[in-house]
């Protein structure tokens, strides 16, 4: 162990620790921009110098290694002349066309930028913003926009593209102060090999980078009254919207979010949930099909929108190895617009379906051609919160309401969806059933929860069948699953999520830029798995809405019905340059 003083206070850390990492041990902040807990170290922006006894030069505690008998002052006056110096160089390129107009920002309430400039103690402005010309906004994508002029160039978008998620769209241009983040041949993130997934939106501290809004949308929808609005929530934006509100991450808001959706004036408020139990249906049945059969194994998810790209891009080779199922997002719209629409009475022209999602990469889904204009708009969990807050909703000081019964009812195997590793969980409680006959014994399915990037089971099934399953977590994860399976390892089914930790962390979620992600995943996670034990009902194939679907529509899972409604087929993009 090491032993040091940080700010004349004692602190003892591995071997290997930075001055960063002992700082936060004894509650000393120290500012940064380029560095994120999930990433590697750039050291690029330099606002983390602090001053080590015996050392003529400053020092960035993001990357300098914690030495035994080390001083280190972090606020002296050298370090704050220093850092106030140097975030008005940073602060002189920022956002030139709205002349720092934080009132108008996506990131207003989460501006790592804001909060680093009250921790220097920034209060006004020596240097005037340069006289770059305005960049022009990328709004070639789906799902992402980028704004060029919020752009600080700390390149987390950068390294968490390439790092995380093991795409790389992104790539620095220029030198000096041309510098520039732009995309492969400067084509937009709509015409390179981008997933739409939005990790790199959650990891830019400035707001360069948002989704695509849907919000303007949706409120004219709303206001018009000639529209029947219906809207989905997704597993795990009821464990995250609430963090918008100023709560912890991970509490559970489903009551009060059903609540707080109505006041929006939804006509009906249904649940994701019910469409991820028949999703369970259709997929565990090709499971069950194609175990059987030995056809085209591994078995690849595919309620992943960001993975479906990432394959599509990369592995089109693999394609037939997809579900052919469509995510619970896509099913639901077609339910909606067919069985819903038929029940309630609704012309479908007159039927508006919105989603909240924490998932920027649905916006993308929703506008695929292969999905029949399902879902009308996706709204990410931050939008809908925003939406919420412009007409004065406080969601947690709401009572709790139901979802509309008919597209609303779920299990906790629909629940634990937004997790990595529920997907496979929830497909294996019912495909044992459909085997078998009878339920596990035990229906946690604990080798695959967790934030380890893979993951794999052996669940014994009969005397002649032990299922063999994988989980991968994050793109980069996903190559590693794919290099995996080419080179001959053996699944029979394998989960795929394109971001870090599941669903719990899409590119829509809510932006905690005070806690580590690996902090914010674990509690989002926990939210959900606490959900499934207090549910009475666990099982998707024991849900009786879906069974009614079934015996008044659908007729069974698998049927040429389902199949035209319910699954679809994908594309090979290929890999701009290539």
């Amino acid at each position: 162990m090491i032993n040091l003083t940080v700010d004349n206070k004692e602190v003892t850390v591995e071997p290997n620790s930075t001055i960063l990492e002992a700082a936060s041990k004894v509650n000393v902040n120290i500012p940064t921009l380029c560095f994120s807990d999930d990433l590697t170290v750039y050291g690029g922006c330099r606002l983390c110098v602090v001053e080590v006894e015996g050392s003529d030069r400053l020092r960035p505690a993001c990357n300098t290694r914690a030495r035994e008998g080390m001083e280190v002052k972090t606020h002296s006056p050298r370090v704050r002349e220093v850092r106030k110096t140097l975030f008005e160089l940073i602060i002189a390129s920022h956002d030139i066309s709205c002349e720092l107009n934080c009132l108008i920002c996506n990131r207003q309430n989460s501006c790592q930028l804001k909060d680093v400039a009250e921790d220097i103690g920034i209060s006004r402005m020596c240097l005037t913003p340069g006289a770059d010309e305005e960049r022009e906004s990328d709004h070639s994508s789906h799902s992402v926009v980028r704004e060029p002029n919020k752009c600080i160039n700390c390149a987390r978008c950068i390294r968490k593209c390439e790092e995380i998620q093991g795409v790389g769209v992104f790539a620095q241009a220029s030198r000096g102060p041309e510098t520039k983040v732009t995309t492969f041949k400067d084509r937009g993130m709509g015409n390179v090999e981008c997933t739409n997934c939005g990790q790199c939106v959650v990891s830019c501290p400035t707001g360069a980078l948002h989704e695509v809004y849907h919000m303007d949308q949706v409120w004219e929808s709303l206001y018009d009254e000639q529209k029947h609005v219906i809207v989905q929530t997704a597993p795990s934006v009821r464990v995250a919207l609430a963090e918008s509100f100023g709560e912890e991450p991970g509490t559970i808001a489903t009551g009060q979010m059903v609540a707080a959706l109505r006041r929006l004036g939804f006509d009906r408020v249904f649940d994701t949930n019910f469409t991820a139990d028949l999703t369970i249906m259709e997929e565990a049945t090709e499971v069950v099909n194609r175990v059987t059969n030995n056809d085209n194994l591994p078995v690849l998810t595919s309620c992943s929108p960001g993975w479906i790209k990432y394959i599509e891009h990369f592995y089109p080779d693999y394609l037939q190895h997809l579900s052919s199922a469509k995510s619970p997002q896509q099913m639901f719209g077609a339910v909606a617009k067919t069985y819903y629409a038929e029940n309630a009475g609704i012309d479908p022209e007159d039927l508006v379906v919105v989603s909240i999602m924490p998932c920027t990469a649905k916006k993308f889904e929703a506008s695929r051609p292969e999905m029949n204009d399902d879902v009308d708009y996706v709204l990410t969990t931050r939008e809908a919160a925003r939406m919420l807050k412009s007409v004065g909703v406080d969601v947690c000081n709401l009572e709790p309401e139901k979802y509309d019964e008919m597209l609303g009812v779920s299990s906790g195997a629909g629940d634990i969806f937004g997790a990595s590793g529920g997907v496979m969980e929830a497909a294996v409680r019912t495909a044992y059933n459909m085997i078998t006959g009878v339920n596990l014994q035990e229906i946690e399915v604990t080798p695959v929860r967790g934030l380890e990037g893979l993951k794999s089971a052996e669940i014994p099934v009969t005397d002649d069948l032990t299922l063999k399953v994988g989980v991968a977590h994050g793109l980069n994860n996903a190559g590693i699953m794919m290099e995996k399976i080419k080179a001959g390892e053996e699944f029979h089914f394998v989960e795929m999520m394109a971001c870090p930790g599941g669903c719990i962390s899409g590119g829509g979620q809510p932006i905690n830029t005070e806690r580590s992600w690996r902090e914010v995943r674990e509690k989002r996670i926990a939210g959900l798995y606490d959900i499934d034990e207090n549910k009475e009902l666990r099982l998707s194939h024991e849900n009786p809405k879906i069974q009614k679907l079934y015996e008044e529509f659908l007729q069974e899972p698998g049927s040429s019905k389902a199949h035209k409604l319910l699954h679809t087929e994908y594309v090979t993009r290929g890999v701009p340059g290539t």
